[in-house]
């Protein structure tokens, strides 16, 4: 039986896919890249904002054509879109066979075999205890990149974001795991690792109560074969002295910060329910351009 996959939304989404994927291989059923081929088509969906709902509807509707004029009999929605509007697409969308939580994905073998049964599943909330990704993982990136997710979920409940409700609180993967699947990525020919999670500051402090993220990259600066090291979502308001100095210290480390600050306005901060003032981020970007020669910085605004 041949399975396709599409992967709609962010990075950390193309790792759920991944892990997915990785079971769907350990199962020992064949995965192609061509979904008239397929005769079950799986479609990682996002719901962040209006135009990925729309795309991830879309991609629905076209994958589901496939039933008509191509090999696949099932149809199954994970991610994003699915968790937050599950009784709704449910109802309304008869050619989905089954739709599968963000907090369930790692039971798609699971979902598969009630699908291939001949039953319609709705499946929201994991069968046995929460892990923030589960082995084996197959990846899609090119051969000397693959991301690395060390967290999932986010407690800052920032006031226009949905993503504390989509994925959950913030759940940082134990220290020993992440290092274990980093060393497992190099050992493949990995050459860049991007180290991502919904506020990679914040990694460590659900587990021990500091910030670990300073100590990660030092770790992971260390791995043989590891050439580049790139972190994404950088929160302002936990980028402590001790992860600047990281940045600055390990060679590995790329000189680049990806820090969403959203607004300059105090007031518009405030209401936003962010950490900070303007005051405190233009100290951190000084405290950075001074610290770190030749940074880029990234970021975004609303």
């Amino acid at each position: 039986m041949k399975i396709g996959m599409v992967s709609l939304g962010c990075p950390k989404n193309l790792v759920d896919s991944e892990v997915m994927l990785g079971i769907i291989k350990d199962k020992q059923l064949e995965i192609t890249n061509d979904p008239a081929d397929a005769a079950l088509i799986i479609v990682n969906t996002c719901g962040f904002i209006e135009s990925a709902k729309e795309e991830s509807i879309s991609t629905i509707l076209q994958m589901a054509q496939y039933k008509e004029e191509g090999s696949c009999k099932y149809l199954i929605m994970t991610g994003c879109l699915g968790q937050r509007y599950a009784d709704e697409l449910f109802e309304s969308m008869p050619e989905v066979d089954a739709i599968v939580g963000t907090d369930s994905f790692t039971d798609i073998g699971w979902v598969i075999d009630q699908v291939l049964a001949g039953k319609r599943v709705k499946h929201l909330q994991k069968l046995e205890s929460k892990n923030v990704q589960a082995p084996p993982r197959m990846l899609t990136t090119p051969d000397y990149m693959a991301y690395l997710k060390i967290a999932e979920g986010c407690d800052n409940c920032c006031s226009y974001c949905i993503i504390p409700q989509l994925r959950g609180p913030y759940t940082s993967r134990p220290y020993d795991e992440v290092m274990a699947e980093a060393r497992s990525l190099a050992a493949h020919g990995v050459k860049e690792l991007i180290v991502v999670a919904q506020d990679t500051t914040r990694y460590g402090e659900d587990l021990t109560g500091k910030l670990l993220l300073p100590q990660l990259l030092r770790d992971l600066n260390e791995l043989e074969g590891i050439k580049w090291i790139r972190v994404m979502y950088l929160y302002p308001n936990n980028f402590t002295d001790d992860l600047i100095a990281a940045f600055a210290e390990c060679d590995k480390v790329c000189k680049y910060i990806d820090i969403p600050l959203q607004h300059a306005s105090d007031r518009l901060l405030d209401s936003m329910n962010r950490y900070d003032t303007r005051a405190q981020v233009e100290e951190l970007l000084a405290k950075l351009r001074e610290r770190i020669p030749g940074i880029s910085i990234r970021t975004t605004f609303i």
